[in-house]
C-alpha cells in the first residue's frame, strides 16, 4: 500500500509539473512531418498600434452622427532571430483567459525581444482570433510559423479580447479592417530604418489566418461580400456602416488587399448565420485552406463551413475536417491549467473538444497550414505533396520500405502508421 501511494504521488507531481508549464510548443508522437518546428530561432516583441479616425462603433448611435475615434491594437510579432552568444531558446507569455478570473502563464520556445535574423526578408503571416479571444490563442502556431522562416503577427481585436468585450456589432464591422491595417502597418515597418522589422518582412507575399469572426473578417478580405439584407440585422452596427463591406459598395473591391496570397479560415463564422450567401462567395479567388470539426454548432458545419467551402467556387481550396470535433478544434492553444485549478473551471470548454486532444489538432493544423503557406507564399512546390491526399484518412493503406514508399502506398504524406484517422482532406478547383 505504501509503494502504491508513493507512485500515486510521483505520478500526481509529474502530472502536475507537466501541466503548470503551459507549453505551447509540446510536439506529440505522433505528430506530422511538418508540425515540428523549423530551423530558426525564435524571437517575439509586442507592438502597441493605432489606426487614427475608425469608425467608433460602440459609441455611435442609429439616426445620429457617426463618431470617430483612434483605435488601438496590440500585436504579437514572432520572427526568426539570430540569439545572442549565451541566449537560449524560450520565454513565457502572460495571458488573459476565457475565465475574466484567471491570468495564465504560457510557455515557449520565442526569446522576447531578441535580435532578427536579416539574412533574408520573410513571408507575412496575420492571425486573428475569435470572438471573444485574444492574441496568444493561437499562439502554437504563431511560433511554429516563425522557426520555418515568417513573420507572424497575431492581433488583440478591440472591442473583442476577453476582458474588453463589446456586443458583436463592432467586431462585425472592425474585422476585417484590423486585418488589412496590420498587414499596411507591418509594410510601413519593413521600410522604416527605425524599427526591427526593416527590410524583414516580404509583405508581397501575405497569409491570413482567421479563427471563427477571425475568419469572418479573412472571408471578406479575400472578396466574400456581405450579404446586404443583413446590414441592418438586429446585431448589425448602426447606420448601414456594414454597407462597408458589401460588394454593391464601390469601394470594397478597391480596398481588397492583393498582397494576400493565402487564407487559411478555421471554423469561419457567418455562413450559418447569413452573413455570407452562395452568390456572395463568389468573389473569393484566392486559395484558401478551411479546416472544421464535423459537429461545429457555433459556426455551422453542413450550412457553414462546409457550405462555404463548396460555394467558393472561383477558389482553389481545401477543406480539413475533424470528424466529430467542434467549433474549438485545433486552433486554441491546449487548456491553461490555472482554469483547470478553478474549482468551477470555468471557460475550460473555450479550450477543449469532447473528442479531439488540443495538442493533436494543434500539431495537425500547424502541419497543414506550414505546407499551405510554403506552397502558396514561399512557391516550395514539394509542398504539393502534402495536400495530394485521398479524401478520407481511414482509407489509406501504409506500405513503407527503408523510409520510402511503396507502389501500393496511399496513407496521407508526412503522417505516421495509423496518425490520419478521424479526419478527412477534400480539394476543390476553381470552377468546380
Amino acid at each position: 500500500m505504501k509503494l502504491l501511494n508513493t507512485v500515486l504521488i510521483i505520478m500526481s507531481v509529474s502530472t502536475s509539473a507537466f501541466a503548470q508549464t503551459n507549453r505551447i510548443d509540446i510536439i506529440r508522437h505522433d505528430a506530422p512531418e511538418l508540425a515540428h518546428f523549423g530551423s530558426f530561432d525564435i524571437g517575439v516583441r509586442t507592438l502597441e498600434l493605432v489606426d487614427s479616425e475608425r469608425v467608433d462603433v460602440v459609441n455611435s448611435v442609429a439616426g445620429e452622427v457617426t463618431n470617430y475615434y483612434d483605435r488601438p491594437l496590440t500585436v504579437e510579432v514572432w520572427y526568426p532571430a539570430a540569439l545572442a552568444t549565451g541566449q537560449s531558446p524560450g520565454g513565457q507569455y502572460t495571458a488573459e483567459t476565457r475565465n475574466l478570473d484567471v491570468t495564465a502563464t504560457l510557455h515557449g520556445r520565442a526569446v522576447r525581444d531578441a535580435e532578427p535574423n536579416n539574412s533574408a526578408s520573410y513571408p507575412l503571416v496575420v492571425i486573428s482570433h475569435g470572438y471573444p479571444g485574444n492574441r496568444f490563442l493561437m499562439s502554437h502556431l504563431g511560433e511554429n510559423l516563425a522557426s520555418k522562416g515568417y513573420v507572424v503577427a497575431s492581433i488583440d481585436h478591440t472591442d473583442s479580447t476577453y476582458q474588453y468585450q463589446t456586443p458583436i456589432a463592432s467586431t462585425l464591422y472592425n474585422r476585417p479592417i484590423d486585418q488589412r491595417f496590420v498587414i499596411e502597418t507591418m509594410a510601413q515597418l519593413n521600410n522604416d530604418s527605425n524599427s526591427f522589422l526593416q527590410n524583414l518582412v516580404d509583405v508581397e507575399n501575405t497569409g491570413l489566418i482567421g479563427f471563427s469572426m477571425g475568419g469572418y473578417g479573412l472571408l471578406n478580405n479575400i472578396g466574400a461580400g456581405i450579404n446586404p439584407a443583413m446590414v441592418d440585422s438586429a446585431i448589425s452596427p448602426p447606420n448601414e456602416l456594414l454597407e462597408d463591406h458589401t460588394t454593391r459598395n464601390r469601394r470594397y473591391a478597391r480596398n481588397l488587399d492583393s498582397r494576400i496570397k493565402a487564407a487559411v479560415a478555421i471554423a469561419p463564422w457567418g455562413m450559418n448565420s447569413n452573413f455570407f450567401t452562395a452568390d456572395t462567395l463568389n468573389g473569393v479567388k484566392t486559395p484558401t485552406l478551411f479546416v472544421a470539426g464535423s459537429v461545429d454548432v457555433t459556426a455551422g458545419y453542413e450550412n457553414g463551413t462546409r457550405a462555404i467551402f463548396d460555394n467558393t467556387v472561383n477558389a482553389d481550396r481545401y477543406l480539413l475536417t475533424f470528424i466529430n470535433g467542434g467549433h474549438s478544434v485545433a486552433a486554441p492553444i491546449p487548456m491553461p491549467v490555472e482554469i483547470l485549478e478553478d474549482p468551477e473551471r470555468k471557460g475550460a470548454g473555450h479550450y477543449s473538444d469532447a473528442v479531439w486532444d488540443s495538442t493533436r489538432s494543434n500539431n495537425v493544423l500547424d502541419h497543414f497550414a506550414t505546407a499551405f503557406m510554403d506552397l502558396h507564399l514561399k512557391g516550395d512546390s514539394a509542398k504539393q505533396e502534402y495536400l495530394d491526399l485521398i479524401p478520407n484518412g481511414n482509407d489509406g493503406v501504409y506500405s513503407m520500405q527503408d523510409g520510402e514508399p511503396r507502389s501500393q502506398h496511399t496513407y496521407w504524406k508526412g503522417f505516421t502508421r495509423g496518425s490520419a484517422v478521424g479526419m478527412q482532406f477534400e480539394h476543390k478547383t476553381a470552377g468546380e
